[in-house]
């Protein structure tokens, strides 16, 4: 083997050591192994040579890079200094300045990851080698699927986050898009004797003008003799932070009672047909807001974390680590909201003028007999995350050894109550909106809605419900050093994932749970159950109506006590999963030469047989399917080292993601007087592509990289929402669950059932190219050489078949044969290629840093620009957001050697969310305020 190989193949090691990166470079004689303790991850140290202690920003950077460099496959790493000098909120804010990865956004924080155009969903996350699920809420709905969310996590717990781009057959299966390990600290690293860091700082934010504090601490113990260590650390944090808010919950199309002087219909506000006429119709055609509204979300959050871990070191062949992580995030959103609700009341208002814009859409009008609504919601969430896990290593020879892995994780998210309250003003005269500004419109009510006895006490709904997952894991394996340069590898796992979804709701209108006078249709309001209510924030133009008599919930769960009513089991969120994966892998490293051409290279195949549960409720009773399927996942990487600088990286692989959890239920329902079914799909084939990259990589200079990365991911079957014809038993329902009164029930047969559920589709393609460069600029003179810079741009396009339901056009649907009216609007379906959903085909982010003796500075910039995440509804094709831009800063002065102080900034720029429905159009779904976030405070270490 060449010395220069061998050089190639340095490893790396990180502790905390006094606060600081320890840096510690080895001889391995080998390719690095993955940085995450996972079972198939080897220990790297072989043979120490030299231990630097290092705590700049740039020697973080430095030592992330050699991790890449040294990598067979394509990784990029974070290590401890970039994650505690951030003004990261959380896990997935620290992620999104690695190339090719963008961040979901809720409530003004990070909150979900997509790579190379992937989504959450295609992403595996595993804490501390295993893999994990961790779910939060996100606006009005929680994250009940496979994707990750790393807010439940503070940065400061994790030394390291190790992101895995191409596949090994050593690594874990079940990501199309990409493996995220996230590395909690160890003790045996550190310095001998005990070691401490503390942190403590305030955040404010300039909506909400909250100040909440955020402490973060690590205690570090390291026996002198080497036998054992110990770790602890804790993080902190509670901030109030308000989203001030305009909303129209999509756009539709719909028929209004009169338009200026013309009945549309035969009866005024409720039967009778539809009289077909040219303002009828361009009105019941064009686009309006479906629920316009202004409002506030406060959100109130409190995270806390605690990580421990114990090591032994009985011989120098023999290691065992025993790693504990809690974590409990703590969420309240409460939103209060004034509103038209013209959806499907849109048959007894009357439009008294308005404006139609070229994109069809009734972009400004007056309206009477209004149904005006003010509504209060509020969901409490608590989030508990817990891991325990064992790994132990140990080596029989100089060129054998086993590693072993056992543990189990669990994500326990509970919303004990999700509650709304509803005042309604029915019949409401002189309501108009303007929405020739998309994002501030002009909504002005024509009647008093500060004066509570306008209202009447309409709805109440309350919807509890807990989504547990869990994780077991066992693995073994083996590495066998064959020769120099031959290495064997080999193990096997098994893995257990359990969910449980059960939701339930005490929901009604008023009169429907109590007693109402003739004529009304609720309880009269008074100023007992409303407060007083003023907007602010949102920036909302002159003429809009910005206060408001705002529901009290306290007050009115009291009155019709809401929390002892008797909660009823919603099917659709009552399910569950168990799958069981029994996988095994072998694989061959190699590191030689051919020539003069020094190369690296890893090959292998994975097997992976899944064992699947799907339960659900459906027509009432409790429904179970159970299959298998196995998957065979070969996967190559190969690194040339054509020049002593340059890195040549070429790999291909088959890869899997398991379906989404809520389309593998049975649950649904069975009518059959219509022969209609409606149902999940728990037959659904995995998501599975083929998957190839190739990249150059110059390392130009210390600290130093250009490279481009290219990459394609052909994927065999992306499934589809769809009606299909087909018969009873191609559904494998059982027969039970067809009503007995019902003429199917004799003949189940007799005609083809219609059946909505979710299909395998055809399949979609996806490829890319990454660019990043970062260096310091050493090559300035005096002040200028301790600037540096990072950048990356990653670029990516997809293609796939949607089957979307486009805008009615016609106001008057007939039956051909009858001439009889149909209902309106009748959407068309059609076929529609587009991009993979979360998928922006343009990100840049870019940081410029300044590193001196005392102080040091940094500013970044993340771009993102639109996409779609839905296949939206009611005439629109396709929503998701448009374009973002996002700034954070920090400053930071070494007062001594133990203390620095520090000032932060999140979203300098205070940009807004800017969400739209309909891809072409760009309507106005959500225009979201939440402020800039300031963080000042202090770090000592000892």
């Amino acid at each position: 083997m060449s010395k220069n190989l061998t050089g190639r193949a340095r490893a790396l090691r990180y502790g905390v050591s006094s606060g600081a990166l320890t840096l510690t470079l080895m001889m391995a004689g080998g390719a690095m192994a993955q940085t995450a303790p996972a079972a198939q991850a080897a220990d790297p140290a072989e043979a120490v040579v030299e231990e630097v202690v290092v705590t700049g920003f740039r020697k973080s950077l430095d030592a992330a890079l050699n991790v890449k460099r040294d990598s067979v496959s394509s990784v990029d790493v974070i290590v401890a200094e970039d994650i505690a000098k951030f003004p990261d909120q959380n896990l997935a804010e620290s992620l999104q300045r690695v190339p090719g990865i963008s961040i979901v956004r809720d409530g003004g924080e990070g909150r979900a990851i997509t790579v190379r155009g992937l989504g959450s969903r295609f992403t595996r996350v595993r804490v501390n080698g295993m893999e994990a699920v961790a779910t939060t809420a996100d606006g009005a709905s929680a994250n009940r699927e496979r994707g990750f969310d790393f807010n439940v996590f503070a940065s400061e717990l994790f030394s390291s986050l190790v992101v895995h781009k191409t596949a090994e057959a050593s690594l874990d299966e079940g990501s199309l898009g990409a493996v995220v390990d996230l590395n909690t600290g160890n003790p045996m690293r550190g310095k001998d004797g005990f070691t401490m860091a503390l942190s403590a700082q305030g955040q404010y934010n300039s909506l909400s003008k909250d100040l909440g504090p955020r402490v973060a601490g690590l205690i570090n113990y390291r026996a002198p003799s080497g036998f054992w260590a110990a770790s602890v650390s804790a993080a902190y944090s509670q901030q109030n932070q308000i989203e001030s808010t305009n909303n129209t919950v999509r756009w539709s199309q719909a028929r209004f009672n009169r338009v200026g002087t013309t009945n549309c219909f035969t009866a005024q506000n409720s039967g009778g047909s539809y009289v077909p006429s040219a303002a009828c119709d361009q009105v019941a055609l064009a686009f309006h807001p479906r629920i316009p509204r202004y409002g506030e979300v406060n959100h109130d959050r409190e995270r806390l974390g605690v990580t421990g871990s114990l090591q032994f070191a009985p011989t120098d062949r023999t290691k065992l680590s025993i790693d504990g992580l809690y974590s409990k995030y703590s969420a309240v959103r409460n939103e209060k909201w004034a509103e038209v609700l013209f959806r499907s009341n849109e048959r007894s208002i009357s439009v008294r003028d308005y404006t139609i814009d070229g994109d069809n859409n009734l972009i400004k009008g007056t309206f009477d007999n209004a149904w005006v609504r003010l509504e209060h919601y509020e969901r409490k969430l608590d989030t508990t995350f817990h891991q325990l896990s064992a790994n132990l290593t140990h080596e029989f020879s100089d060129r054998f050894k086993i590693q072993g892995l056992a543990g189990f994780s669990k994500s326990d998210a509970d919303i004990p109550y999700e509650t709304t309250i509803i005042f309604d003003d029915r019949d409401a005269a002189g309501y108009s909106y303007d929405y020739t500004n998309m994002k501030k419109p002009v909504l002005a009510f024509g009647t008093s809605i500060s004066d509570p006895t306008n209202f009447q006490f309409a709805e109440f709904r309350d919807r509890p419900s807990n989504n547990t997952n869990k994780f077991k894991t066992f693995g073994l394996n083996g590495d066998w050093a064959m020769t120099d340069a031959v290495t064997l590898k080999a193990g096997a796992v098994f893995r257990q994932f359990d969910l449980d979804l059960r939701e339930g709701a005490r929901d009604s209108s008023y009169c429907a749970a109590f007693t109402c006078a003739a004529g009304t249709y609720g309880a009269p309001v008074t100023s007992a159950l409303t407060t007083n209510f003023s907007l602010k924030g949102a920036e909302a133009p002159a003429g809009t109506t910005t206060s408001w008599a705002a529901p009290n919930l306290q007050a009115a769960t009291a009155l019709i006590n809401l929390y002892q009513r008797p909660l009823l089991v919603q099917a659709g969120n009552t399910r569950s999963v168990t799958e069981k994966d029994t996988g095994a892998f072998v694989q061959m490293d190699v590191k030689s030469r051919i020539g003069d051409l020094d190369y690296a290279l890893n090959a292998g195949v994975r097997y992976v047989k899944t064992e699947q549960s799907s339960t659900g409720l459906n027509s009432g009773q409790n429904l179970t399917v159970d299959r298998t399927y196995d998957d065979w996942l070969p996967a190559a990487n190969l690194v040339l080292y054509p020049m002593d600088k340059v890195i040549v990286r070429a790999s291909a692989a088959k890869v899997m993601t398991r379906p989404n959890l809520g389309n593998l239920t049975p649950g649904g329902s069975v009518d059959g007087f219509n022969y209609r079914i409606t149902t999940g799909n728990p037959q659904l084939k995995p998501y599975r592509a083929k998957a190839y990259d190739a990249a150059v990589e110059w390392y130009f200079a210390r600290e130093s990289i250009f490279s481009v990365a290219l990459f394609k991911k052909d994927i065999a079957s992306f499934p589809l929402s769809t009606s299909v014809q087909g018969t009873y038993a191609s559904t494998g329902l059982p027969l039970s669950l067809i009503l007995a009164s019902s003429p199917a029930a004799a003949n189940p047969e007799a005609r083809p059932w219609t059946i909505g559920t979710t299909i395998d589709g055809k399949g979609a393609s996806l490829k890319g190219v990454e660019f990043a460069v970062q260096g310091p600029f050493s090559f300035l003179p005096g002040f200028w050489s301790k600037f540096g810079g990072i950048a990356n741009v990653t670029l990516v396009d997809s293609n796939v078949n949607y089957r979307v339901n486009g805008a009615a056009t016609v106001a008057d649907p007939r039956n051909p044969t009858t001439n009889a009216q149909l209902s309106f609007p009748q959407l068309v379906a059609r076929d529609e290629s587009s991009s993979l959903f979360d998928l922006s085909k343009r990100a840049f982010n870019a940081t410029l840093y300044y590193e001196g003796d005392k102080f040091s500075a940094r500013a970044s910039v993340a771009y993102r620009s639109g996409y779609t995440d839905a296949a939206s509804d009611t005439g629109n094709v396709f929503e998701g957001y448009n374009s973002s831009v996002n700034v954070d800063a920090s400053m930071r002065f070494r007062v001594t050697d133990q203390m620095e102080v520090s000032l932060e900034g999140v979203n300098l720029t205070d940009e807004y969310r800017d969400r739209f429905t309909d891809l072409e159009a760009n309507r106005n779904y959500e225009y979201n305020h939440f402020g800039r976030t300031i963080m000042f405070g202090v770090r000592y270490k000892m």
